[in-house]
């Protein structure tokens, strides 16, 4: 048993070093003698034995963060989750969230699994990650990881951090900002599956189109009718869910496309990424 002298200063240095619990870093000096470095590697080696054991815990909760480089070309999304929504409000956990997606702007990487590979002050963010679930005692990762380049990209984060938006313009024009953020609210509340409706995949087409077909048969209209009447309701579902041709929310005058072309001529959207926490 060691017999070195563990102040509480020693103890809140360690903690305000590390960030572990108090009796967790009192525990590493004890273990190793006084020695902060090694006292550092204990706690780290800890972590890792958390974070092994927590593996199978759902971490649904967490932050969600959009951010564009300085020039406004390129954005990205990151999601970093954890157990509970007391730790996803911690304001070290929210800056966490916020240092990956720094260096996924500094950085730009193209998956998760790059991202992760990135070190930080040279320790991958693999390995940041795997001290701070020992730290925070909870399973914490990046589940998501999504970014977007063009002339002109806009980054939107609603609810407390809960869902980021990046909308792709092809024109960095006067108002054109604005009309983004704007076109980024849109998509968070409405959640388009699509740009456009040639953006749509096949199968939700085919799959709306069979919904349609078997309601209108359900009504009893003649089968010689089902094919106009699903076509027409195939359309009804482009203006609802393709971004483009969806109402505008401002203005149900006009849809999206419209909305852009008067701000400027030939404004549009060209990309956008939804990233919502959880889903």
């Amino acid at each position: 048993m060691s017999t070195v002298q563990i102040s509480a200063a020693d103890v809140n240095k360690l903690r305000q070093q590390t960030g572990a619990g108090m009796m967790d870093c009192k525990k590493a000096l004890i273990e190793a003698n006084g020695d902060f470095e090694a006292a550092v590697d204990f706690l780290r080696k800890k972590g890792a034995k958390v974070a092994a054991s927590r593996q199978d815990r759902d971490s649904n909760e967490g932050v969600v963060i959009a951010k564009v480089t300085a020039d406004g070309k390129r954005g990205v999304v990151v999601e970093l989750n954890c157990e509970t929504d007391f730790v996803a409000k911690n304001a070290d956990f929210v800056a966490l969230a916020n240092k990956f997606a720094d260096l996924a702007i500094d950085a730009n990487p193209a998956s998760v699994e790059e991202l992760l590979a990135l070190e930080i002050d040279g320790q991958k963010v693999s390995d940041i990650i795997v001290e701070n679930t020992g730290k925070i005692g909870e399973k914490i990762g990046i589940s998501k990881f999504e970014t977007v380049a063009s002339d002109l990209v806009v980054p939107y984060i609603h609810g407390n951090y809960r869902l980021g938006v990046l909308v792709a313009l092809n024109q960095a024009v006067a108002g054109a900002e604005e009309a983004g953020k704007d076109v980024a609210m849109q998509i968070a509340a409405m959640n388009p599956v699509a740009l456009d409706k040639a953006d749509v995949d096949a199968t939700t087409i085919e799959r709306e189109t069979e919904i349609a077909k078997d309601q209108i048969r359900a009504e009893g209209k003649p089968e010689e009718m089902v094919e106009k009447i699903a076509a027409g309701k195939l359309n009804k579902f482009y203006k609802d869910n393709t971004l483009l041709n969806q109402e505008f929310v401002k203005d149900s005058s006009k849809d999206v496309r419209k909305f852009l072309n008067e701000v400027a001529n030939g404004l549009t959207v060209v990309a956008f990424k939804r990233v919502q926490l959880g889903a």
